[in-house]
């Protein structure tokens, strides 16, 4: 029986404030994911496959190193690096599942818990459009349902925005509901609002394949849609700032 992994479902708000203003949003699934159940998932999903195609799919190659290893493995040893106890953690992750074999995640979130199933350790996982990737590593006070960080931006993701900014995370413990905001500052005051809100359900057949049937295409419309506005932010005469440096994938400790 699946006890620890859920679909949240909900919607992404995104909201640029300057130079100029634009907007958008779309409803989508997630699945927040117990990496100690992804092969029990697989055996009992029908339409859910771990490292094999289906309708729906989850791939270790998608995340952390990005090579088909371990991620539990991937998040132990970073753990290990920001010296945190790894005895007996418990890892989820919150990420959109491949669509016919297809998937884009803006953000991924590994949530780390310890043997008592206290939050120790958030690990942002964010990707840009060029396939490269860049994990910001936190650590986090127990007995906190808010957990806020807050970090320089390290990694360039959005074309229209500088690198000389920085981040706040807010984001709820994955409970009935999840939320996810990033707050993005420049040196000036407030560049951009984006978050994430879902609704839990069980993981069942029945409830996956409503999710699917209700988000047939969504991985596609993702990138589609991230595509689309960065169109209409190049109409509104908004700069175009190249990217100046090819990082495949890496990882900051933050404090």
């Amino acid at each position: 029986m699946i006890k620890n992994s859920y679909i949240y479902t909900g919607n992404v708000i995104h909201k640029r404030f300057k130079p100029k203003i634009h907007s958008f949003n779309y409803n989508v699934f997630s699945l927040l994911i117990d990496l100690s159940e992804i092969d029990l998932l697989h055996k009992t999903l029908k339409i859910f496959s771990y490292n094999k195609l289906n309708i729906i799919s989850f791939f270790d190659k998608d995340h952390g190193a990005r090579d088909g290893s371990s991620l539990k493995e991937w998040v132990l040893d970073n753990l290990r690096k920001n010296n945190i106890d790894t005895n007996d953690v418990h890892i989820k992750l919150l990420c959109y599942p491949r669509i016919f074999g297809y998937v884009f995640n803006p953000l991924s979130v590994f949530y780390v818990y310890d043997k008592n199933f206290d939050l120790i350790s958030i690990l942002y996982e964010v990707k840009n459009t060029f396939g490269e990737q860049h994990v910001y590593v936190f650590k986090t006070e127990k007995d906190q349902n808010l957990i806020q960080h807050m970090c320089k931006k390290k990694f360039h993701v959005s074309p229209f925005i500088e690198m000389n900014c920085i981040y706040f995370f807010r984001l709820l413990k994955p409970g009935n509901k999840i939320s996810v905001i990033i707050d993005l500052n420049d040196p000036v005051g407030k560049v951009l609002y984006a978050s994430q809100d879902g609704i839990k359900s069980e993981l069942t057949n029945r409830n996956l394949l409503k999710s699917y049937l209700k988000h047939p295409l969504m991985t596609f419309k993702i990138i589609i849609a991230i595509h689309y506005e960065a169109f209409k932010l190049w109409t509104k005469g908004i700069k175009f700032i190249k990217k100046k440096l090819n990082i495949k994938n890496n990882i900051t400790i933050e404090n």
